[in-house]
């Protein structure tokens, strides 16, 4: 049963004529103090069973927000919403389609696929090239995926404005990662503070106290997920994390040079662990300068990778670090997608990530 909800605070009619645009199921929910998932059972009049549940007060709360507020069912969502065609979409916010078995988003979508076939769904594949390109904006961007029952969504940088209409008009959709800024929609994610903490841990035990974190300069949740832990990491060891602690870099990334890394070093820095993303920026960076400036690795400095290494760097040495599980993110996208589908409402916990000792992190190097 649903738990009464903060209600919209009192102001001007939502419906008055001076509005240009269709009331939608969300502020339907927002009114009347319910989620939106019992907006939609309840305004589809559904025999199936779930809408029985609901308590006649709860039914009649919603009713009364609909009137109130003006809310007449879009007739071609109830039609779509009607005639489920057990089919899923996948879309990718990045240039091309991830396809290719090294691109860092592939093992999601084998997950999702797995999955997706266990269910008795299909899976149909929206590459974006029809809108200018995946990461298009855009009024009707992301429209065609309506075309499906639900769909995922996958990517670093998504169109927020396109995600927010989508849920505001019920239609299921689950971002692959967490997405916590972009209220209502619901998303699965990997541990990734607990990882990075993990890894900070490890590198204290070796006896490092002076650690830098290599990311890349946006503010992307993996991003602050993973300083986010990183940050906690330190603080659990002891061991200071002012502004010093963390480096920004751009892609590519003129910040992070050879001298930039040897002055580092000299002033006591003894480790550095850098983000794992898409691109792999920050990673190769790091790589580079380290390289650049002669020194080894780890007996001169120790290396960590928050994540897996780009499947064209995954030569040893291993990087110390850890692995993320992407095919179990990808089913548990499905599963939760497919309760969505179905009306009901449901949550994914974050999926854990796996330590890897690897080979780029020993004890630092006493000083002369």
């Amino acid at each position: 049963m649903d738990q009464p909800k903060k209600r919209a605070k009192p102001g001007r009619n939502p419906g008055s004529a001076s509005r240009t645009s269709r009331p939608r199921q969300a502020e339907v929910a927002g009114l009347a103090g319910v989620s939106q998932a019992t907006v939609s059972l309840v305004l589809s009049a559904r025999g199936d069973g779930k809408a029985a549940a609901i308590s006649e007060e709860t039914r009649q709360r919603v009713l009364d927000a609909a009137r109130s507020l003006g809310y007449v069912p879009d007739p071609a969502a109830r039609r779509l919403a009607a005639a489920s065609n057990n089919l899923l979409g996948v879309f990718s916010f990045t240039a091309t389609f991830p396809t290719d078995v090294q691109h860092s988003y592939y093992p999601f979508l084998v997950g999702v696929e797995q999955e997706a076939a266990a269910r008795g769904y299909d899976l149909v594949l929206f590459t974006g090239s029809s809108t200018g390109g995946a990461g298009a904006a855009g009024p009707d961007a992301l429209s065609r995926v309506r075309l499906a029952d639900g769909c995922l969504f996958l990517g670093r940088h998504v169109p927020r404005a396109e995600l927010k209409r989508l849920v505001a008009d019920g239609f299921p959709v689950v971002h692959l990662g967490r997405r916590e800024e972009l209220e209502g929609l619901a998303w699965v994610g990997a541990d990734y503070v607990s990882a990075s903490r993990e890894v900070v841990a490890h590198l204290a035990e070796l006896g490092h106290r002076r650690i830098v974190l290599v990311r890349e300069d946006d503010d992307a949740p993996p991003s602050t997920d993973r300083q986010q832990g990183f940050l906690d990491g330190l603080a659990a060891a002891g061991i200071a994390g002012g502004p010093g602690a963390v480096l920004r870099c751009a892609d590519p990334a003129p910040e992070l040079t050879a001298r930039r890394v040897r002055a580092l070093v000299a002033d006591g820095v003894t480790a550095f662990v850098a983000e794992e993303t898409d691109t792999g920026a920050a990673w190769r960076a790091l790589n580079a300068a380290v390289r650049d400036a002669g020194l080894s690795c780890p007996s001169d400095v120790s290396l960590g990778l928050l994540g897996s290494p780009p499947a064209d760097l995954a030569a040893r040495p291993v990087p110390m670090g850890f692995d993320i599980p992407r095919h179990r993110l990808g089913a548990a996208a499905v599963r939760l997608l497919a309760a969505l589908v179905a009306g009901e409402e449901a949550r994914e916990p974050l999926v854990a990530c796996e330590f890897r000792a690897g080979e780029t992190a020993g004890p630092p190097v006493p000083p002369p």
